[in-house]
């Protein structure tokens, strides 16, 4: 099978391609599908638009491009936290994988604006996020579900309350940040503190209440 143009990217991280594909993902990921331009790309690479269309043809092209990187990436993210995560109690289980969701998610930024921009803005035609197999999978992880193919709604929506939640966190870092002024790693260990402090105590109240180990 020939090799995709990604696939190309990815192989070779020094190539102009991958450079094109990580500046692509951050200026989508600034502006969206509808207000990043192939233009703005090249000049942020530094190449001229005959070059950018020579790499990886047009914007819905290397946006596409940027999704299934993020797909990829989000993937194998959540897998790794999934092996760590395995078999340990709910309270850590839940603990562990906000910290290592959290620091991912500001690490790499555009993907919260992307899932963003997906729920509140018109793009058609382009490729998604995966976001209901992603929560299905935390949701797996997070032992709301044994079988990812039938998530209840329920878990679904517990899944997608932790995940918002640091979207908003990412996204909304510059405005928030000077609301409670501090710098950027003390915000990012605040937000983990805050999330494990708000979600983890009703997730374990449920389960133990479901076992029978709650309080009377």
């Amino acid at each position: 099978m020939m090799e995709t143009v990604l696939e190309k990217a990815r192989r070779d991280p020094e190539s102009m391609k991958a450079r094109i594909l990580a500046v692509a993902r951050r200026v989508f990921g600034e502006y969206g599908f509808h207000g990043a331009t192939m233009r703005l790309i090249a000049r942020e690479v530094g190449i001229d638009i005959s070059t950018l269309h020579y790499h990886w043809g047009e914007k819905k092209d290397l946006y596409e491009a940027v999704i299934l990187d993020i797909n990829d990436d989000l993937g194998r993210k959540l897998r790794e936290v999934e092996g760590i995560i395995h078999g340990r109690p709910l309270r850590e289980r839940m603990a562990v994988a906000i910290d290592a969701m959290t620091d991912y998610c500001f690490a790499h930024p555009e993907i919260s604006n992307l899932v963003l921009f997906r729920y509140f803005g018109k793009t058609r035609d382009v490729l998604d996020i995966k976001v209901p197999e992603f929560t299905s999978d935390i949701a797996r992880s997070m032992e709301l579900t044994s079988d990812r193919r039938d998530t209840p709604p329920r878990a679904m929506l517990e899944v997608l309350t932790v995940m918002n939640a640091i979207h908003n966190f990412v996204s909304g870092e510059d405005f928030f940040r000077s609301m409670v002024a501090l710098d950027h790693d003390s915000y990012v260990a605040a937000v983990k503190e805050t999330l494990k402090f708000i979600l983890i105590d009703p997730f374990v109240m449920r389960q133990e209440a479901a076992s029978g180990r709650g309080r009377p």
